[in-house]
């Protein structure tokens, strides 16, 4: 005898943010690395999980995003920075702006691998073939022996 089954759950509501939403904005703790919601117009944040003291940056500024090399911890800067160092184990980053790395996949694994323009050649970090980049190449790709 089959046994009915029971109806899927309905999924849950999405979020909707308040509507006062435009008047926060946000920046990462610069104690805990938290991201910290504050008032347009504020100067400094004072974390609530840290009691740090961040400063904001002056209106207009443009902030941008990147992942540590070292730690994987998400960093905020400047744009325009060349180069970032993270506050948790002190790597110097390199940030480069949207206009000057470029996308292939990987001639391996399909991994979607980010590299910096003219570059002959990118490694892929999870299977650690190198796939040639570029107009003038003999071989499309190599496996990476190391």
């Amino acid at each position: 005898m089959p046994v009915p089954l029971a109806p899927y759950p309905t999924p849950p509501t999405p979020f909707t943010p308040p509507s006062n939403a435009g008047t926060q904005s946000q920046l990462v703790c610069s104690g805990c690395r938290n991201l910290l919601l504050y008032p347009v117009g504020a100067t400094s944040v004072c974390c609530a999980v840290c009691n740090a003291v961040t400063a904001v940056p002056p209106p207009g500024t443009e902030m941008a995003q990147l992942v540590c090399g070292g730690c994987h911890t998400l960093l905020m800067y400047i744009r325009g920075a060349t180069s970032v160092q993270c506050s948790c184990c002190h790597t110097v980053n390199l940030a480069m702006e949207a206009n000057q790395v470029a996308h292939v996949n990987c001639g391996n694994c399909r991994m979607l691998l980010m590299y910096q323009y003219g570059a002959r050649s990118v490694k892929c970090a999870v299977c650690n073939f190198v796939t040639s980049v570029g107009v003038a190449t003999s071989t499309a790709e190599q496996k990476f022996n190391s």
